[in-house]
């Protein structure tokens, strides 16, 4: 029935292209029985040999050499193949992907929208090892005039901010990697300039969106094979960002940060002038009142502490508070208390340690205060977090002195009433680590855990330690606490968006110096136990319950060391 509507356009192509369009609609919707936006297609019917019509009847379309005659069936035909992609084999889509660049130039908007997104579908499949089903050698011969043709087609009329079309460049970079390397240098310009253009009036977020992330593969990629190239980005961005940020350009400044963190954390030796002089401007208030820019801005400054917390103590000194005043806010909410406990473990790891000693005491002081007056499970995680890394930094002893000199018995306070009971909540591996080796130097660096009487407290916490270790996570909340991220915040604010490829790497502050936590305890437990001979051995037997003692056991051995 299908194939004579077909044959009959091709008698008279100008008068009856309307029967292929029917024909195509036809097949369309008698072939899908199952469809997903990920995937298209998931199951057709098997009456329809799809693989067929696409030879006979779409191939024809794609291949014809004017690509702006008899726009609706060049439309058709490329839907055809984006709909229908998981059902067609790989070299036919092969086939397609030359003739789907070669659209790309249409004049109709909607068939070079349609080429667009259909490439960028295809670039997103993947194969049997979940590698990309095309793989970059095989989109070699077709490289370049990919690129040229998605630049161009930004050129055409109704599309200068088509957002299909710039995912696809988004997509390209992503599955071409270093292939685009030598193409970058023209392509940034044109990204810059696009940039430039569409911060005057910023009013398609999702063009905006995959225009950032565009940017950040192509720092990614490039700074990949030659760190030396940051230089040339931070040339190419700067004057468009400082714009940016000059204007208050509410819509971009939280993606600005995203990619200035991006580009500070690639480099490697000490902070730039430029980065510098842009410091003190980013603790200003009123950049901290709208919550779109908190998670950006905390990272950046992050960035700032892990590459120039030197150069900050030294030339910037006088910035300090104002860093701990962001802090003091950020931790007074209960919707962002996480990200200023973000920002002052990378003050408390990347600090020299004298530039913060004279501000310790008042840090502790305001956590108290929190802790006070609203204790919540995310709170208490954090909280955690920080005073085992302060523990890890500065001593066990360190961190004990803080506490009492806050208020007598302090010390001992925190660790019945919320590390004891809470640990258990920790959650995440490089969190958990640094609680365990946290705890661990307090069980095993601390005199006034052995000689005060802090010393009832040693054996519950070991024990709390190897449930850490050994028991599942503790994930409840309490009833009165799943609603706490939403916070009243006045008017219009523009939300936060992650740019996936200006993702941030998990950092590890205690790194390979402690590979296996269980093994610094069994090794820290036995050199304790040297200076103290016979004491720990009778005490582990008769307070610490027997499946903990057994986990011990097995710890010490994996260690090669014994109590004595």
């Amino acid at each position: 029935v299908l194939s004579p509507s077909c044959r009959h356009r091709h008698s008279n192509p100008g008068v009856n292209w309307k029967h292929k369009d029917a024909a195509i609609y036809l097949v369309t919707s008698l072939a899908s029985k199952a469809q997903t936006a990920k995937h298209g297609i998931t199951q057709a019917n098997e009456l329809v040999n799809l693989t067929e019509f696409f030879v006979n009847h779409i191939l024809t379309d794609l291949k014809s050499q004017n690509v702006n005659e008899f726009p609706v069936l060049k439309a058709d035909a490329i839907k055809y193949v984006m709909i229908f992609r998981s059902q067609l084999p790989k070299e036919q889509l092969l086939q397609a992907v030359p003739l789907l660049v070669a659209h790309l130039q249409a004049e109709s908007t909607v068939e070079h929208t349609y080429a667009a997104h259909a490439l960028e579908r295809l670039f997103t499949m993947r194969g049997p090892n979940n590698s990309t089903l095309i793989t970059p050698a095989e989109m070699a011969p077709f490289t370049e005039q990919l690129l040229n043709n998605l630049f161009k087609a930004l050129a055409l009329p109704g599309s200068s901010e088509n957002e299909y079309i710039m995912k696809a460049i988004m997509r390209s970079f992503s599955l071409l990697q270093e292939a685009i390397v030598s193409y970058i240098p023209t392509l940034i310009g044109q990204l810059t300039h696009k940039l430039l253009l569409v911060s005057k009036n910023p009013s398609k977020p999702h063009f905006n969106h995959y225009l950032f992330e565009s940017l950040c593969l192509s720092i990614r990629i490039t700074c990949k094979a030659n760190t030396t190239t940051v230089g040339s980005f931070e040339e190419a961005l700067f004057p468009v960002f400082t714009e940016i940020l000059q204007n208050d350009v509410q819509e971009f400044v939280p993606y600005v940060f995203q990619v200035m963190s991006l580009l500070l954390e690639i480099h490697t030796s000490s902070i730039p002038n430029s980065y510098m002089a842009l410091f003190p401007h980013l603790l200003q208030p009123v950049l901290w009142e709208r919550t779109g820019n908190i998670p950006p801005l905390v990272r950046l400054l992050q960035a700032y502490l892990e590459k120039g917390g030197a150069t900050i103590a030294s030339s910037a000194a006088d910035k300090i508070p104002g860093l701990l005043g962001v802090f003091q806010k950020l931790i007074a909410s209960k919707a962002n208390d996480h990200q200023g406990f973000y920002l002052m473990n990378s003050i408390i790891e990347h600090m020299p340690t004298e530039s913060i000693v004279q501000y310790r005491k008042q840090i502790f002081i305001l956590l108290f205060q929190r802790l006070q007056s609203s204790k919540t499970t995310k709170f208490i995680k954090s909280f955690m977090v920080f005073i085992n890394l302060y523990g890890v930094k500065y001593g066990a002893i360190a961190l004990q002195e803080i506490f009492d000199s806050i208020q007598p018995k302090m010390f001992g306070m925190v660790l019945e009433k919320i590390v004891i009971p809470e640990v258990q909540k920790v959650s995440g591996p490089v969190e958990k680590k640094i609680c365990a080796v946290g705890i661990i130097k307090i069980l095993t660096e601390c005199p006034a855990m052995i000689d005060t009487e802090y010393t009832k407290l040693w054996t519950p916490l070991l024990q709390a330690l190897i449930g850490l270790f050994e028991l599942p996570e503790d994930d409840s909340i309490p009833d009165d606490e799943h609603f706490i991220d939403i916070e009243d915040t006045p008017g219009y604010q523009t939300a936060f968006s992650q740019l996936a490829f200006a993702g941030k790497k998990e950092h590890d502050p205690i790194g390979e110096v402690v590979s296996n936590p269980k093994i610094l305890l069994a090794q820290s437990l036995h050199k304790l136990s040297t200076a103290c001979p016979g004491r720990f051995p009778s005490m582990l037997s008769t307070s610490l319950n027997a499946e903990a003692l057994q986990y011990l056991q097995g710890y010490l051995q994996a260690a090669s060391v014994q109590l004595v």
